[in-house]
């Protein structure tokens, strides 16, 4: 609950003349020069007091309450009894939130001005509620109303205090003469409903849901209110008699349609749940976005049952039917079909929703994502372009297209793609962008190193090592890459042990490292990781296998290794020197 005290903006102006006013001068009489000589000083003095006022109301209005503190306490010790000066002191240094050092000024100006200001009153019941004191608060709030009982934002006021102070049958009664004067409420009405629920009197709570309807008999928001009243509580049944209420003054409303068809779902009868989602996705006076909104939500709703979720996935499919121009309509619909699993689907419908509005990011990510899952880079480069058309600024974005470019060997635009990508995401405030950061140095690793760039390339592997020093893909590919080149071997060897180590079973990686130390000319080493990696020799790479028969060749086995190579060209996926190699029977470095 927000604090009950607003205290008046206005308050300032008006405290500012009335003060100014009450120092206004006398008019002086002929008198003895002693006297006279008095009465100039005291004006002189009152002179000041205004003149320091001022200047502190001044710096009150420029929001600079440590500057005016300093003139309101010259202005006090001018004059204690200032009632004014206390009250803009308190006011001040509220203002700085020190509610301790307030709280003695205020009271000073209730009790000088004894209690006839309420800006004064008022200021201390809100110090008093700050400080928890509601007691107090409650006493200050009482009087007000004693002498202006028709103000009814004091009695509100005075209601949320009893709340505060834990008197809800208090509040109840304030809340209740308020409605006297003003006469029914719905924020009134509603606060009571909070209290009777709190107490557990449901029926009480009720009956002021009611005289909300006999108030305006034709305002359905008033029943749909209720209904969601009793759901709460679980009233089911009454609850369906007070959307049926709804529905006989307008027999099209939405929410009371979806109200019955989530209560028919919870009890299990899905064919009258059905029927009522259909009404309302078949009205032709409701717009395509609502329906979809509506159904989006329903769909919230039935989360976790399969028979539920196949029914929200028939809806769906029926309101991209209906309404094929409807963006909205074909991300819910994308929505299920990632639910259920169909990848190509939900990518499809996602991408006919940014045709009909490129607008939202989101759905980009998603086709971008889906395109990477799906393995489809022709599609991934095309869609990248077309979302960095719409969102230049998107570091995930870049990211996409950077890794499209690479997968189709445009080695270049790759790397210009993953630098922007890479600029973007350092200088995003986001901390959770960094986590892309290790991806794309090493992505640059391999881009780099396929425009031959070794210094980038492995600048780029060493970046993402330092964030991660396991990061399987760069310790593979960094490792084979440098084995390929007869560089840094020792470093090579170090990294794709650590990958073995790590993944004793991944044919890949076992042959990275075989493949390290066929290159250092441990051969015997490198069969034995080889064969580890041939152990399921059915799902073997063309490469593995040729590498085998390398290695077998080198160890003086040249049968066995031109056989290998023969296995090797049926697989696919091998070195260009293959065929020479079988034809020869020999290794061409």
């Amino acid at each position: 609950m927000k604090s009950p005290v607003k205290y008046l903006q206005y308050g300032w102006l008006l405290m500012a003349i009335y003060c100014l006013l009450g120092w206004g001068s006398s008019p002086l009489q002929a008198q003895s020069r002693k006297a006279k000589s008095k009465v100039e000083k005291d004006t002189l003095t009152r002179g000041v007091e205004e003149s320091v006022f001022t200047e502190g109301m001044k710096f009150m209005m420029m929001d600079e309450p440590s500057k005016a503190i300093p003139q309101f306490e010259k202005v006090i010790q001018l004059h204690p009894e200032n009632s004014a000066a206390q009250f803009a002191l308190a006011t001040a240094y509220m203002k700085q939130g020190k509610a301790d050092k307030a709280l003695p000024y205020a009271t000073k100006a209730v009790q000088m001005d004894g209690g006839s200001n309420k800006y004064y009153v008022l200021q201390l019941a809100e110090l008093y509620v700050k400080q928890k004191r509601y007691t107090d608060a409650e006493k200050l709030y009482e009087e007000l109303i004693r002498k202006s009982p028709d103000n009814i934002e004091y009695g509100v006021e005075l209601a949320a205090i009893y709340l505060f102070n834990d008197k809800p049958d208090k509040a109840l009664e304030a809340y209740d003469q308020v409605e006297k004067s003003l006469g029914r409420n719905d924020e009134i009405v509603r606060q009571k409903q909070r209290i009777y629920l709190k107490q557990n009197k449901v029926e009480k709570a009720i009956e002021e849901a009611e005289k909300l309807v006999a108030s305006e008999p034709g305002e359905t928001d008033y029943l749909l209110e209720g209904a969601e009243l009793l759901l709460a509580n679980e009233r089911t049944d009454q609850a369906i008699n007070w959307l049926q209420r709804a529905l006989k003054i307008n027999a099209e409303l939405p929410q009371a349609h979806v109200m019955l068809a989530d209560i028919y779902r919870r009890k299990g009868d899905l064919q009258k749940s059905k029927q009522e989602l259909d009404i309302v996705l078949s009205n032709p006076n409701l717009e395509s976005d609502l329906k979809a909104r509506i159904l989006s939500s329903y769909i919230r709703m039935t989360e976790g049952k399969e028979g539920d979720k196949q029914s929200g996935l028939k809806m769906a499919q029926d309101l991209v039917k209906a309404n094929p121009k409807d963006a909205k309509s074909q991300i819910i619909y994308a929505d299920l079909l990632m639910q259920q699993g169909d990848k190509a689907g939900a990518r499809n419908h996602y991408v006919q929703a940014a045709k009909l509005d490129k607008s939202v990011y989101e759905v980009w990510g998603a086709i971008l994502q889906l395109d990477g899952e799906l393995n489809q880079f022709d599609s991934l480069l095309v869609h990248s372009e077309q979302a960095l058309e719409v969102f230049p600024n998107q570091g995930l974005f870049w990211l996409s297209n950077g890794f499209a470019h690479y997968a189709k060997k445009n080695f270049q635009e790759s790397v210009s793609s993953l630098e922007e990508a890479k600029r973007l995401l350092s200088s995003a405030s986001n901390p959770d962008m960094a986590k892309y950061l290790n991806g794309i140095n090493a992505q640059l690793g391999d881009a780099y190193n396929g425009l031959g760039d070794h210094k980038k390339s492995d600048e780029a592997y060493e970046l993402a090592l330092k964030e991660d020093p396991n990061n399987e893909h760069v310790l593979n590919n960094y490792s084979y890459f440098l084995s390929l080149r007869k560089e840094k071997l020792p470093l090579a060897l170090q990294m794709s042990e650590r990958l073995v180590e790590r993944n004793q079973s991944n044919a890949t990686y076992l042959d990275t490292h075989a493949w390290v130390l066929y290159i250092m000319k441990d051969y015997t080493k490198a069969r034995q990781f080889l064969e580890k990696a041939l152990q399921d020799e059915k799902n073997a790479s063309g490469t593995v296998i040729e590498h085998y028969g390398d290695v077998l060749f080198q160890l003086g086995e040249r049968e066995k290794a031109v056989e290998q190579w023969k296995k090797a060209k049926q697989k696919g996926e091998t070195s260009d020197r293959l065929d020479k190699k079988i034809a020869t029977g020999r290794i061409y470095e």
